[in-house]
C-alpha cells in the first residue's frame, strides 16, 4: 500500500470515528430531551388523575352518603330480624361451655369442661365455621340461620339456664329458639317455635365439624361413625370414610356423630320423618376429625313448635345409658362375626370393671385385678386343658409305635388311634375345648378396652395415656406394618406370648407329619401381633401382657402341684383293662374313618 493510500485510509477511519462520536452525542441529547418531555407529560397526567380521583372520590362519597341514608331508611323500615350485627355470647353449666350467635340463633362452639385434648388444652367438640342448626321457614324464602335474634337469658329452676332468642319478622311473624341448659348435664333442650306461620313439618339443617381431640388421629378417625336409631329400635351406623351420603330410615329418634371418646347427638322424640346425611373426612387436615351435614324433616306440634334435644358430651357408657334412648350403643363392644361378645361385655366384664373402679383408684391395678379374677374363673377349664395335654403326652410313645407300624396309611392309623384313645378314656379334644371358652373373653376385651373413656389420659408406669399406645422411643422413620414408635407393653406382650408358646410346645403333637405347621404357628402369631398391636391402647396390650404372665405362672403351678403324669399313666392303663364305653363323639369319628376306608378299598 503506497503513501497516499495510507493517508486516505487514515482519513476514512478518522471520519468514521468522528461520525460515531457525533452521532452518539446527538443521540444522548435526543434521549435526554425525550425523557424530559415524557416526565413532563407524566406529571401533567398525574395531576389530571389526582383531580379526577378527587372528583370521583367526592362523587362516590356523595353517592355513598345518599345510599347510606337510603339504606338506613330502608333498614329502619325492615323488621328487626332482617338487619343487625352478629354477636356471640357464652352460657355455661357445670359440664359445658356453649357459645351462641345472635345471627342464626345456634351454638357455634361447645367446650366439654371436664376433659382436655391430648395437648392438655380446653376440649372443644366443635368450634367456629361449619357448625349450624337451622330450619327452613314455611315461606320458602328464609331460614332461621338468616335471621338476627335478640337474646334473653333467664335462670330456671334447679340452677338451669334458659336462653330465649327471638327474631321478629314483622306482620305478626316471629321465630323463638329456646335452649335450656340444665345445671349439671350434657343434654340441651332445644325448642323452635313459630308464631304467625303455619306448617306441619320443618326441614332442619344440622351441620357439625368435629375437631380432633386425641393423640393418634388415625385411630380417632377409624372410630368415627354416624349412628342413628329409629322408633322401631333399628339402631345402625356408618363409618365415616372420605365423602359419602345416605338416606336413612324414617322415624329416627336420634342421629349422632360419634368419635372415639366424644359425640354430638340430635334427638327428636317425635321422630324425624325423613333424614338425608352426608359426611366428609379430609385426612390432610390435622385439626378436624370429620364433617357431617344432615337434612331432616321434623314434625311441628299444634302450638307451632318443634321439640329437640342436643347431647354434647363424652362417649361414656354409664352417662349415655341414663338417657334411656339406647345411645350407649355408641360405645361399640363387638360387631360383625364377633357381635356376640358385646353381651359378655355388657353382662359380665363391664359390671366387674365398674365395681373395681368404685374401690380402686389406679387403672393399672384395676387391669391386674381384672386379669387375676378372669384367670381364676377360667382356672377349671385351664386345668382340664392341661390334664388332657398330659394324657396325650403319656400316650405319645404308643402313638409313635402305631405311626411306625402303619406308615403312610393314615386312615388305618386314624382308626387305631381312635381305638387307643377310647380304651384309655381320653378325649382328644379335651385340650382344645376348654381353651375355646377363653377366646370369647380375649375378643371381648379386645373390643372393650380401646372404647372405654375411663382409660383416657389415665397414667400407669411409663404409659401417659392408657387409651393410647405407650411409647418408650420415637423412631426417626416409619416401619411398614409397625409404625414410628416402640410400645414397651406390646414388646412385653410379644415376649410373654413366645415364652408361653415355648412352654406349651409339648401340648401339640409335632411328631405328626400332618400337623407339622402347628409347631410354628404359636411363634408366628406373636410376631404378627407385634405390628398389629403397636398402635393399640396401652390398657389392652398391658392386659394381654399380664394375662400371658399369669398364664405362665398358672401353668407352672398346675403342672407342678396338680398333675402327676405317672399317676395319669397308671390310670390310663387301668382304663384299658375295663370294658370300653365309647362316647358318642368317638363312635361317630370311628364310623367316619371306617367309611373312608371302605371308599378307599373300592
Amino acid at each position: 500500500m503506497d503513501r497516499n493510500s495510507l493517508i486516505g485510509f487514515g482519513l476514512l477511519v478518522l471520519l468514521v470515528i468522528g461520525y460515531i462520536t457525533y452521532n452518539n452525542h446527538e443521540q444522548a441529547i435526543f434521549l435526554k430531551e425525550k425523557q424530559r418531555i415524557e416526565d413532563s407529560v407524566a406529571r401533567v397526567n398525574a395531576a389530571h388523575r389526582h383531580v379526577a380521583d378527587s372528583v370521583n372520590a367526592t362523587q362516590l362519597a356523595l353517592t355513598k352518603s345518599a345510599d347510606s341514608a337510603k339504606n338506613d331508611s330502608v333498614k329502619r323500615s325492615l323488621p328487626p330480624a332482617f338487619g343487625g350485627t352478629a354477636q356471640t355470647f357464652t352460657v355455661e353449666n357445670k359440664k359445658l361451655s356453649v357459645q351462641f350467635t345472635t345471627k342464626g340463633g345456634f351454638p357455634v362452639a361447645a367446650q366439654i369442661k371436664d376433659y382436655t385434648t391430648f395437648e392438655n388444652k380446653p376440649l372443644f367438640l366443635f368450634n367456629g365455621a361449619g357448625n349450624e342448626l337451622s330450619a327452613i321457614l314455611p315461606d320458602g324464602k328464609n331460614a332461621t340461620s338468616d335471621l338476627y335474634y335478640t337474646k334473653d337469658i333467664k335462670d330456671g329452676p334447679n340452677g338451669d339456664k334458659i336462653i330465649d332468642m327471638t327474631a321478629d319478622m314483622g306482620d305478626g311473624k316471629k321465630v323463638d329458639i329456646i335452649y335450656t341448659m340444665h345445671a349439671d348435664d350434657y343434654m340441651l333442650d332445644c325448642n323452635i317455635r313459630l308464631t304467625g306461620m303455619r306448617t306441619n313439618s320443618l326441614s332442619l339443617l344440622w351441620k357439625t365439624t368435629a375437631l380432633r381431640t386425641e393423640r393418634e388421629p388415625t385411630m380417632e378417625r377409624a372410630n368415627t361413625q354416624v349412628y342413628y336409631d329409629s322408633k322401631n329400635g333399628d339402631l345402625d351406623y356408618n363409618t365415616v370414610r372420605g365423602d359419602d351420603k345416605k338416606t336413612l330410615p324414617a322415624n329416627l329418634v336420634w342421629i349422632g356423630l360419634r368419635k372415639q371418646y366424644f359425640n354430638t347427638v340430635l334427638l327428636c322424640p317425635d321422630g324425624f320423618s325423613k333424614t338425608d346425611i352426608a359426611w366428609h373426612m379430609n385426612t390432610n387436615d390435622s385439626l378436624v376429625a370429620a364433617q357431617v351435614n344432615g337434612m331432616m324433616e321434623a314434625p311441628v306440634k299444634g302450638d307451632g313448635s318443634v321439640a329437640l334435644k342436643w347431647y354434647i358430651g363424652p362417649n361414656d357408657y354409664r352417662i349415655l345409658k341414663t338417657y334411656k334412648a339406647d345411645m350407649e350403643e355408641m360405645v361399640p363392644m363387638g360387631n360383625g362375626i364377633m357381635a356376640f361378645v358385646k353381651y359378655i361385655n355388657k353382662w359380665a366384664l363391664l359390671p366387674l370393671f365398674f365395681f373395681l373402679t368404685s374401690v380402686v383408684g389406679n387403672y393399672g391395678v384395676i387391669i391386674i385385678l381384672l386379669t387375676v379374677f378372669i384367670r381364676l374363673i377360667l382356672s377349671f377349664f385351664t386345668y382340664k386343658s392341661y390334664l388332657s395335654s398330659a394324657k396325650m403326652r403319656v400316650l405319645k410313645p404308643e402313638l409313635d409305635e402305631l405311626r411306625a407300624k402303619y406308615g403312610s396309611d393314615q386312615q388305618k392309623f386314624g382308626v387305631e388311634q381312635m381305638k387307643l384313645w377310647k380304651s384309655a378314656g381320653v378325649n382328644p379334644l379335651g385340650g382344645c375345648l376348654p381353651m375355646l371358652f377363653q377366646l370369647p373373653i380375649l375378643f371381648a376385651l379386645y373390643y372393650l378396652f380401646p372404647q372405654l373413656i375411663e382409660f383416657r389420659q389415665k397414667t400407669f408406669l411409663w404409659a401417659h395415656d392408657l387409651s393410647s399406645y405407650d411409647s418408650i422411643a420415637h423412631l426417626p422413620f416409619s416401619i411398614p406394618a409397625y409404625g414410628d414408635h416402640i410400645s414397651l407393653f406390646t414388646l412385653l406382650m410379644t415376649a410373654t406370648s413366645l415364652i408361653l408358646a415355648l412352654y406349651n410346645r409339648n401340648m401339640t403333637n409335632t411328631s405328626d407329619p400332618n400337623m407339622a405347621m402347628m409347631k410354628y404357628l404359636p411363634y408366628i402369631m406373636p410376631i404378627i401381633f407385634l405390628g398389629m398391636f403397636n398402635k393399640m391402647a396401652a390398657a389392652l396390650t398391658f392386659y394381654y401382657f399380664v394375662s400371658n404372665t399369669a398364664g405362665i405362672l398358672q401353668q407352672i403351678v398346675i403342672q407342678k402341684y396338680f398333675i402327676n403324669e405317672k399317676a395319669i399313666h397308671a390310670q390310663i392303663q387301668e382304663n384299658k383293662s375295663k370294658p370300653a364305653t365309647p362316647s358318642k363323639w368317638a363312635a361317630k369319628m370311628e364310623e367316619i374313618q371306617k367309611a373312608q376306608m371302605q371308599k378307599t378299598k373300592k
